[in-house]
């Protein structure tokens, strides 16, 4: 055997002006650096998690919804257009919708996973992302995900003509008479503003980041929606409480829509052939 064509194999390599070179037959030629190997790992497992995230998120809205319908046909039967949302919690099915409001909260966690997964991965066309608003956004839409689950440990008090303090108001769709019934006004009112604002947030950096192009509208679309429907719980709540239900159902809307569109976008996003072949594993 010819040693001079054994040597071919074993080929040496040494660091040259920091970089890695391969000593072959042809002389020497260039090693991919270590840290684009390592910065492609890190990118293709984003991308995964991105994807996964999102998906999660997807399913997580439109399981929050159907339960949500589902509820309403339920006894107690609680009017959808002047009932408080959270009225579903009380009665013989309440622990579904406690149930759902921990969904709710994993649904936002999801989000903001693969939000964040999406501002870390560098896609062709985006400018760099406007690090405040996504933070201030991010932080903010994980908190609205928070009170919800806050929401499952603490029923609210459902309004009846039995009630001593509901019976003055008892057109109204809202009444915090127990601990746990003003805890849960106070989790819900906090956890839709702050959920809101995220909106706004999250909304103005897609547009100043440049990505997701193909959700930005729906996305303005639905903040704009949430945003009228805050308008119209307020008015609900001072003018008209035979309506408290619906505008509340509009202002959610809003925020699940906005949840949904935004990671339907997220999912659409390209993947490398590699990231592709992991995911479907």
């Amino acid at each position: 055997m010819d040693r001079s064509r054994a040597k071919h194999p074993l080929q040496a390599i040494r660091l040259t002006g920091g970089a890695l070179v391969r000593e072959g037959p042809s002389g020497a030629v260039p090693e991919r650096p270590v840290s684009m190997a390592v910065n492609g790992m890190s990118a293709r497992a984003l991308g995964v998690w991105r994807r996964r995230s999102a998906t999660a998120a997807m399913a997580g809205v439109l399981l929050y919804v159907l339960v949500d319908v589902v509820l309403q046909f339920l006894p107690p039967h609680y009017s959808a257009i002047s009932g408080a949302e959270s009225n579903l919690a009380v009665g013989p099915y309440g622990w579904v919708m406690n149930l759902n409001f921990l969904g709710r909260a994993v649904t936002s966690g999801a989000a903001v996973g693969a939000l964040f997964a999406t501002a870390r991965t560098n896609h062709p066309g985006a400018r760099v992302p406007s690090p405040r608003l996504l933070s201030a956004g991010l932080a903010l839409f994980a908190l609205g995900g928070v009170c919800s689950g806050v929401l499952a440990f603490f029923p609210t008090d459902v309004v009846t003509a039995e009630n001593d303090v509901a019976a003055v108001a008892a057109d109204h769709g809202v009444v915090a008479v127990t601990t746990a019934g003003t805890v849960h006004l106070v989790v819900a009112t906090v956890g839709f503003v702050v959920a809101l604002v995220a909106l706004v947030l999250l909304t103005a950096w897609l547009y100043q980041s440049g990505q997701l192009p193909a959700a930005r509208g729906l996305a303005l679309a639905f903040t704009t929606l949430a945003m009228l429907g805050l308008l119209f719980l307020g008015l609900s709540l001072t003018v008209q409480p035979a309506l408290l239900g619906l505008a509340e159902r509009v202002c959610l809307l809003g925020i699940l829509g906005w949840t949904y569109s935004v990671a339907a976008g997220i999912r659409r996003l390209h993947l490398p052939s590699t990231e592709k072949t992991r995911d479907r594993r």
